[in-house]
């Protein structure tokens, strides 16, 4: 008998972590199970469909119907009554529903009517459809407004298998009041992608100067640009990501401008602004900035890198993986919880409290222990590998029961 599988999550929207998320998914299933029928249900369905040939759904109503569904769809309450209904007909016809990795239980940036809701309303679906549901992975917290932590909470409390991408998820949960015994901890799954070959690798023990990867991001604050004072949060951080950059460029070290989701352009955009603004003769020519639309295109450039200050999770996740010692400049601790496991936890700032000074103290000291800093990232890699496995074997065993 097919099995019929849908991978649920915020795919297709730009985040190119969450899309590396499912491809993760994807890639195992397609190898453990090739006849399985697959369905995303995601934010982006054309793209995804085009893009990774799987036949997509959207998480929510479609705001691109016509007569009465589309001016219905206008109103926010009635769009998610109409989304319970289309996840109920979908959830008919899966067996299980996969929730791939990502940071699918916090709120940053949304209000408890965007995921929250979304995401109770397909795991309510899926058990009373009688299909297995599964969080893979998956990151959790902070979840600040209470009713998307209500939400969320009975959400994850449907799963039948859950596990958490690093302790700091399972203690949030823990922390508020939910019930993780038994849900274990593994690596998230973008360390399953397969990592480019021969793309511009560089030596550990190469000379000066070094390539500096430094990963920006529309960063607004974690109600983003709606949010109290975003507009402040935001100028603060691209003042201090131009001041780092231009010291970098002052010392001889090309660098190559990275991103993790379509909106950070605009950063990109910028941070160049302000620097030439800072700086009119800036040598530009020393400076790549290239979009990315996958993780792959990400760690393409990673591995042109030495070394890497970054903002986003998954810019940090592939630098690891890729083995580049690396500075994190976070919003959440999901970053700092990483980078402990790979030996760089001294490394870490938050986003709202960078001081430049100690970012370039920072760098200096990653610069110095390199090649120590390699070999710790290279044992590291091998146990997730492992661990990475044991969950695999583990998914295997929920898929054929």
């Amino acid at each position: 008998m097919v099995q019929r599988i849908g991978l649920f999550g915020l795919f297709g929207v730009g985040n190119i972590g969450n899309d590396g998320s499912m491809e993760s998914m994807l890639r195992f299933l397609r190898a453990t199970r090739p006849d399985a029928d697959l369905t995303c249900i995601c934010g982006g369905p054309a793209l995804i469909e085009k893009r990774y040939g799987v036949r997509s759904v959207g998480i929510g109503g479609d705001r691109t119907d016509q007569g009465v569904r589309g001016l219905l769809n206008r109103l926010p309450l009635v769009r998610k009554l109409l989304q319970g209904v289309d996840a109920f007909r979908e959830a008919r016809r899966l067996d299980v529903i996969i929730v791939p990795g990502t940071g699918i239980l916090d709120d940053f940036g949304d209000s408890f009517l965007g995921m929250p809701v979304s995401l109770l309303t397909w795991c309510a679906a899926a058990r009373l459809c009688g299909a297995k549901l599964a969080f893979v992975s998956v990151g959790a917290g902070p979840i600040r407004h209470p009713v998307s932590r209500w939400l969320m909470q009975r959400a994850a409390g449907l799963a039948h298998y859950r596990s958490y991408r690093d302790t700091v998820s399972k203690a949030f949960m823990d922390s508020i009041g939910f019930d993780t015994g038994g849900d274990p901890i593994f690596p998230d799954i973008a360390f399953r992608l397969q990592a480019p070959e021969g793309v511009g690798e560089r030596a550990p023990g190469r000379s000066e100067p070094l390539t500096v990867g430094v990963g920006v991001m529309a960063y607004y604050g974690w109600r983003g640009p709606a949010g109290p004072g975003a507009n402040e949060i935001y100028a603060a951080y691209l003042d201090k990501m131009a001041r780092f950059v231009l010291w970098l460029l002052d010392r001889g070290h090309p660098v190559r401008i990275l991103t993790g989701e379509t909106t950070d352009q605009q950063a990109v955009d910028d941070l160049l602004r302000v620097m030439a603004q800072r700086r009119p003769d800036f040598a530009c020519d020393r400076i790549a900035a290239e979009p990315v639309h996958s993780l792959h295109d990400l760690m393409s450039q990673i591995a042109m890198t030495d070394i890497v200050v970054a903002t986003r999770f998954h810019n940090i996740v592939c630098a690891l993986k890729l083995c580049k010692p690396a500075a994190s400049i976070s919003y959440a601790r999901k970053n700092d919880v990483l980078m402990a496991e790979m030996g760089l936890g001294e490394f870490c700032q938050h986003v709202e409290l960078l001081d430049v000074d100690r970012l370039i103290d920072d760098l200096t000291r990653l610069i110095a222990a390199r090649e120590t800093h390699v070999r710790t990232m290279q044992e590291v890699n091998a146990l997730y590998r492992e661990r990475l496995d044991r969950q695999e074997q583990a998914l295997q065993e929920m898929l054929r029961l």
